[in-house]
């Protein structure tokens, strides 16, 4: 099992040679799990721009890219996993030649610096199911990134390390051959999970890295039935039983899982296993736009040495970041290892999850506080990873726009979404799981007529499923989307939990609430034969 605390990986070992023949690179100078201070080092000596904030952490710039490129992601089709790939708008397909000319650019760009940086680490908490990946990267910010967002070994781990099951070849500042057959841009982003390589061209981006691990995972782990899940977990301190929080951005994942009643196992990715829930990270990259010590004081005592921070703006004189300033990305983000959330559970396990949380900001204002799934409509559910943003107002409020991504994870998923949502529905069953859907968006009306529901009912809701209060409560069908919604909830006021009762004209709900209804219909018609919609409107 990794160490429980940010080791320095092999002292000494860190400033010698590492031998990367094996790769096809032959420079001398590798620094091979470098300690942090030494990568601080390294980044503000050989970096321009990189810098320290007042509170420790390291500020690095992404470049021109300061998010993903979902579609200049790659998967090579290869026979032996191409009848397992969901192919189309999220996996786009690569031929073998283009991904060695790919693979080869990047290793003739590596090989031309004067030093490269190596992380050899770990991904999934649990024995069973963790793979060694290395990282081969030009720049210090990356190393000192995935050293965080990797789950480190102890010195004997990493001394006794052999050949990784993953690399990582990382020549971000290089573009892609525009003319290669295949490319659509100068970045590219290419996983072959048969060479059990990611290469990256063209994007400087550290969450590409991320990403492209998730991206194996989501492929390896159902392979062994495991389903991999993009959502949040935490543990009840005394049973070790865990709780699962799905939600696309703006639903309020990140911030409900900071519950300081609870142990937290991880922010973002994990696996849920016949024997219980793991972390794949060993850290977490947390959205820092807008962030204060006020709203997230866990996430922002977590930003100190060793610490990275995004793409954020600093003032000068005092290297105090301003955390309301988006002039460089709005993406702004900060990633440190979990060990600095002062109630993260170590090693990040826990038991099966009691409850499944979907959470959905719906602007729409349509559906209710909280309601409880059958397994049938929590695939359907799952699948449809619905959430709703709002559009922007001109001359009075447009109307807001539903947002689909499959499991919740979309970009990331490697199987079609039915492997993941029958792996989910056998978890469920087998385990006796609770589902919960819980809207923290409107109510009273859409967007610009009603209210946003207040955090404290959410976070009472949620409480209150963690406590087993909603179990054994009466609940209502709704006519429109058969959800089977909870009468009443400690800390909540009654009236609210009927999202119809909350509307001034119900005949305005039920014409909102069917047109979300038949969104939600042609949305998951794609993924099932003949487009049935059973589970979501038959209860």
């Amino acid at each position: 099992m990794p160490n429980t605390e940010q080791t320095s990986s092999t002292g000494a070992e860190a400033f010698n040679q590492f031998n990367l023949s094996s790769h096809g690179i032959t420079v001398k100078q590798v620094l091979r799990n470098a300690d942090p201070a030494r990568l601080y080092e390294e980044a503000i000596r050989f970096e321009p721009g990189t810098t320290i904030s007042d509170t420790g952490a390291l500020i690095a710039y992404s470049g021109e890219k300061t998010g993903r490129s979902p579609q200049d992601k790659r998967l090579v089709k290869h026979p032996a996993s191409e009848e397992d790939i969901w192919w189309g708008p999220v996996n786009f397909p690569l031929d073998e030649l283009t991904f060695a000319i790919n693979r080869e650019r990047a290793k003739d760009y590596l090989n031309t610096r004067d030093r490269l940086y190596v992380v050899d680490a770990f991904a999934g908490w649990d024995p069973q199911y963790q793979i060694k990946v290395r990282v081969i990267c030009s720049r210090p910010y990356h190393a000192l990134f995935m050293h965080q967002m990797l789950i480190r070994p102890t010195d004997a781990q990493l001394a006794d390390f052999g050949e990784p099951d993953f690399v990582i070849y990382n020549a971000g500042r290089f573009p892609a051959n525009r003319l290669t057959t295949g490319m659509t841009s100068k970045t590219s982003v290419d996983v072959s999970f048969e060479s059990g390589e990611v290469v990256i061209l063209g994007t400087e981006y550290a969450g590409e890295m991320k990403k492209g691990i998730f991206t194996i995972m989501n492929y390896l782990m159902p392979k062994r039935g495991v389903l991999s899940m993009h959502c949040s977990a935490t543990a009840d301190r005394v049973t070790g039983q865990s709780s699962v929080l799905f939600g696309l951005s703006g639903t309020g994942k990140t911030t409900l899982s900071a519950d300081p009643k609870r142990a937290l196992i991880g922010d973002d990715e994990h696996g849920w296993s016949s024997e219980g829930v793991f972390n794949i990270e060993g850290g977490c990259y947390a959205k820092a736009i807008y962030l204060s010590r006020e709203s997230e004081p866990e996430i922002f005592q977590a930003l100190r040495f060793g610490a990275v921070l995004e793409n954020v703006v600093y003032d000068d004189a005092h290297h105090h970041v301003d955390f309301n300033n988006s002039s460089i990305s709005q993406n702004t983000r900060g990633a440190y290892p979990i060990e600095y959330v002062t109630n993260a559970r170590i090693p990040c396990m826990a038991g099966h999850p009691t409850d499944v949380i979907f959470l959905t900001c719906d602007a729409f204002g349509v559906l209710p506080p909280v309601s409880r799934l059958t397994p049938e409509q929590a695939m359907d559910y799952f699948i449809n990873g619905y959430t709703a943003k709002v559009a922007g107002t001109e001359m009075g409020v447009k109307e807001p726009q539903a947002t689909f991504s499959p499991c919740f994870g979309g970009p990331f998923l490697v199987w079609h979404p039915r492997k993941y949502a029958d792996l989910l529905a056998e978890r469920i069953r087998t385990h006796h799981a609770n589902v919960w859907l819980v809207n923290t968006g409107w109510s009273g009306g859409a967007y610009g007529v009603g209210s946003r529901m207040k955090l404290a009912y959410t976070r009472a809701i949620v409480d209150a499923i963690h406590a087993g209060q909603l179990k054994d409560i009466p609940t209502q069908t709704d006519p429109i989307f058969a959800l089977h919604v909870v009468t009443s909830c400690p800390g909540v006021p009654t009236e609210i939990l009927n999202p119809r009762q909350t509307w001034p004209d119900p005949v305005a709900y039920d014409a909102a609430a069917n047109k979300l209804a038949t969104m939600f219909r042609e949305n998951l018609a794609q993924f099932e034969e003949g487009g049935t919609f059973k589970g979501m409107m038959d209860g």
